[in-house]
């Protein structure tokens, strides 16, 4: 027998002014110095938002009362911190993202031997899944006003662009369905060992990297955040990879933290960039803020581990 919801009630909770915003944190026993300031940056954040970052320093969350002596400024200090994590993020998935459009373009068109392998409905396994992909990409293309799109689709008679042009267009959800989708483990691989990576373990590396692209694209936070879709943990593969990552039962809610998203994107980009900048600016970023990491996923020894022991040429 199913148990049934609890009715609603209406939402009575008046809009509070800024200064109200204040005196409310400091009755909740929030340290505020320099009240111009405090209201300022609530002037911007919107208090909603600003009221995520208190939890850590909440000593009762039914009252939200704070942890004796919190100061406003830590709860700042980690929102910017979330700020600064969410574009080196988003910096290492838009590099990662124009890579593996290349090689999904790159590597089909040279086997396959044709500058249009997504007309080829032969070459995808999930045909309902290939004929949703195709759709969306049509629809991309035909509300593109990308210049060198418009010419491709004014000169050539094939209903599509070729592939190294539709790659463009492609979002990081749409690439991952596109890769998981090609029909062939052979062609699925070829791509994948240009990062090192077995095809199971980048595609839902792909899938899992869709998820956090768009929640640092909406500003959502990423530090303390678990995630719904994790991603499969490679088991061979480049030692400094497999011993730096977070391997723990599946049960464990560690695993759901932003970790091993940092390790495996701490990997690619020195496999694509050629150089370990990435990582150090992490290390630099987790440092300056002086960041409770644990709240992150990360084990306590984890600057001993491998990957980020790996130091940028001088």
């Amino acid at each position: 027998m199913s148990r049934k919801s609890p009715p609603k009630i209406a939402f009575t909770k008046p809009s509070a002014s800024f200064a109200e915003q204040i005196r409310l944190l400091q009755q909740r026993g929030l340290v505020i110095r320099d009240i111009t300031n405090a209201e300022f940056y609530l002037r911007q954040l919107n208090y909603y938002r600003f009221a995520a970052y208190c939890l850590p320093y909440e000593q009762d969350h039914v009252s939200h009362t704070f942890i004796a002596g919190t100061q406003f400024e830590q709860i700042l200090n980690l929102y910017v911190f979330d700020r600064e994590l969410r574009l080196l993020v988003l910096d290492a998935i838009e590099r990662f993202e124009v890579s593996l459009r290349t090689q999904i373009a790159y590597q089909l068109s040279q086997k396959y031997q044709t500058a249009h392998p997504h007309l080829k409905p032969e070459l995808f396994g999930d045909l309902l899944e290939y004929a949703n992909s195709l759709g969306k990409l049509t629809g991309e293309v035909k509300r593109s006003r990308e210049e060198f799109i418009k010419h491709l689709t004014q000169k050539y008679q094939e209903p599509l662009p070729p592939i190294w042009a539709c790659v463009e267009l492609l979002t990081m959800g749409q690439l991952s369905r596109w890769y998981s989708n090609i029909k062939l483990r052979a062609d699925r691989q070829i791509i994948s060992k240009n990062y090192g990576l077995d095809e199971k373990t980048l595609s839902s590396f792909c899938e899992h990297l869709s998820l956090v692209r768009n929640l640092s694209a909406h500003h959502a936070r990423l530090w303390n955040r678990d995630f719904t879709k994790t991603t499969v943990l490679p088991r061979h593969g480049d030692p400094a990879l497999i011993r730096s990552l977070q391997h723990l039962p599946d049960s464990d809610r560690r695993l759901r933290k932003i970790y091993n998203t940092l390790v495996m994107l701490g990997y690619i980009m020195d496999l694509i960039s050629g150089e370990h900048h990435w990582k150090q600016r992490l290390i630099q970023l987790i440092d300056s803020h002086k960041i409770d990491i644990d709240r992150m996923g990360f084990p306590a020894d984890w600057k001993m581990r491998l990957i980020w022991q790996q130091k940028q040429p001088t």
